[in-house]
């Protein structure tokens, strides 16, 4: 997906990938990632997620990555909290409470940007990329963030019946990616209530990534 898909989407509020509350597989498995008090995690392509209110209500400092303004708009209003935002060049840094998303392409995002991570939430950024893109982001990933763990959720379909994003991510291909790196434990896998769009089946997994 290139850059105007995604404008486009929030531009016209096409947003049913956007989740209203946090994400009950982060919920239940978040204390996996075993994150001290004031732990930095970072959330890739992270939209208006509630995720990043629930991450920091755990006492955490939330860094995000998103290419549209207008999601982060939308997520600093929602949270009632009014950023400082500074201009980067090809970014734009919006921080306040104990928050910081930078605004542009995560492949913009550097290290030295991000600072010391000690985790990473990926709920909608692996499954958001098509298959040529996917191994580029994942070797990145590694790069800015030092390796920090990762609690990573998929969705596994049958990629013929529907077009992604979100694209089914299977074990192999997640295996693929991280395996060198990672101790690989499939925390859960469930069925997608309805499947997608009530037609296609499918099941979500929450992937830890250990060090």
């Amino acid at each position: 997906m290139d850059a105007a898909f995604w404008h486009d989407k929030w531009e016209k509020q096409q947003i049913g990938f956007h989740q209203s509350a946090g994400n009950p597989l982060l919920v239940a498995y978040f204390d996996h990632l075993k994150l001290p008090e004031g732990a930095s995690v970072f959330v890739p392509l992270c939209g208006k997620t509630r995720d990043i209110a629930w991450i920091r209500d755990q006492g955490c400092k939330v860094i995000g990555a998103e290419l549209s303004e207008i999601a982060v708009q939308d997520l600093f209003a929602e949270m009632d909290v009014v950023p400082e935002v500074v201009d980067l060049g090809d970014l734009k840094r919006y921080a306040g409470g104990d928050v910081t998303v930078f605004v542009g392409d995560v492949f913009a995002v550097t290290a030295q940007l991000l600072g010391p991570i000690d985790a990473v939430f990926d709920r909608a950024a692996l499954v958001a990329l098509p298959d040529a893109v996917r191994r580029k982001y994942a070797m990145h990933l590694l790069e800015i963030t030092g390796n920090a763990p990762q609690l990573v959720v998929t969705f596994t379909y049958n990629q013929s019946q529907m077009n992604g994003p979100p694209f089914s991510i299977s074990e192999d291909m997640i295996k693929a990616l991280y395996v060198d790196s990672y101790t690989l434990t499939n925390l859960k896998t469930q069925d997608v209530p309805g499947g997608f769009k009530g037609e296609v089946p499918a099941t979500e997994t929450a992937w830890l990534l250990s060090q």
